[in-house]
């Protein structure tokens, strides 16, 4: 077997990669949604779902590796980028490409998440930060009226081909109504102020039955990109533990406490990007929560 030391040109090696992530991620996979429960607090323990490699996950993949199979497309999106990159940001890159798709849960782990069943309907979703509209697809399926924000103008773009309700990001907490769902996928880590976003986004949910759906990376590591730097943010949150489990404590007890959410329910799961030409498919461990304002 070749050593891609040995090899000279970028684009083999990058072959080389490619060909070795098919072989040796899928014993990885079982690890994308464990959780050691008995190292929870007792009162979270029972609000844990577990989750698994379902259909539509796999589907993603398989997708994935196909796309990363076109040599031709990736040398040119590679291209694309080296070149845009000196003046754009990646996700507006990805935007006008039309790549980079997201995917951070299936219809089924989102309908068990929140523990309803499949003809559950409700009336007004926002979902924050919807980059293309693909992860919004999903919950969106079930809601009557679908409102987004984004700031790339490439992914503003997407989202008006796919005829969702696009506000500013100033805007959706003075629209005048509220919202039975709001999503905030993978937002906190990348925002300049997350515990003051929590607290609007709790001003903006319908009291009663009104549910955040929030998705964070963990080990959280928080840094805003200003100008083509990135940044610690101005608003720091005080999460602690070096475990999956430790900072989901840390979240519910530091964080959501004190934005005043409850736990109502979550999930480990996987948060996987469509690859290039050195890897199929790229992959966070996310926790998923389900929140309650209290």
């Amino acid at each position: 077997m070749w050593s891609n030391k040995y090899l000279r040109s970028p684009l083999t090696r990058a072959l080389l990669l490619n060909m070795r992530s098919r072989h040796h991620d899928d014993a990885d996979k079982l690890q994308w949604y464990t959780c050691d429960t008995e190292s929870l607090p007792q009162h979270l323990q029972p609000l844990f779902i577990q989750s698994h490699l379902d259909a539509e996950t796999q589907a993603f993949l398989r997708q994935c590796s196909e796309k990363s199979s076109w040599l031709g497309v990736q040398i040119y999106y590679s291209f694309v980028t080296s070149v845009f990159g000196l003046f754009m940001s990646k996700t507006s890159i990805n935007g006008l490409l039309g790549r980079g798709s997201m995917f951070v849960f299936s219809e089924a782990q989102l309908l068990r998440l929140l523990r309803v069943g499949p003809d559950w309907r409700t009336s007004r979703l926002l979902d924050l930060g919807a980059g293309d509209g693909e992860v919004t697809k999903i919950i969106s399926s079930h809601v009557e009226e679908v409102y987004v924000t984004e700031v790339s103008p490439t992914m503003k773009w997407q989202l008006r081909k796919k005829r969702y309700r696009l506000l500013e990001i100033d805007e959706w907490q003075t629209t005048g109504f509220q919202y039975d769902v709001i999503s905030c996928l993978n937002l906190l880590d990348r925002c300049d102020r997350p515990l003051t976003l929590l607290r609007d986004i709790r001003s903006a949910l319908e009291p009663r039955k009104g549910r955040l759906l929030l998705a964070v990376v963990l080990p959280f590591q928080p840094y805003v990109e200003n100008g083509g730097k990135w940044e610690r943010p101005s608003e720091q949150l005080d999460v602690s533990g070096d475990t999956w489990e430790q900072q989901v404590t840390s979240f519910s007890r530091d964080v959501f406490a004190r934005a005043g959410f409850a736990v109502e329910s979550f999930s480990r799961l996987p948060y996987l990007c469509e690859g290039d030409l050195y890897n199929e498919h790229y992959v966070l461990d996310d926790a998923v929560f389900v929140l309650t304002p209290v």
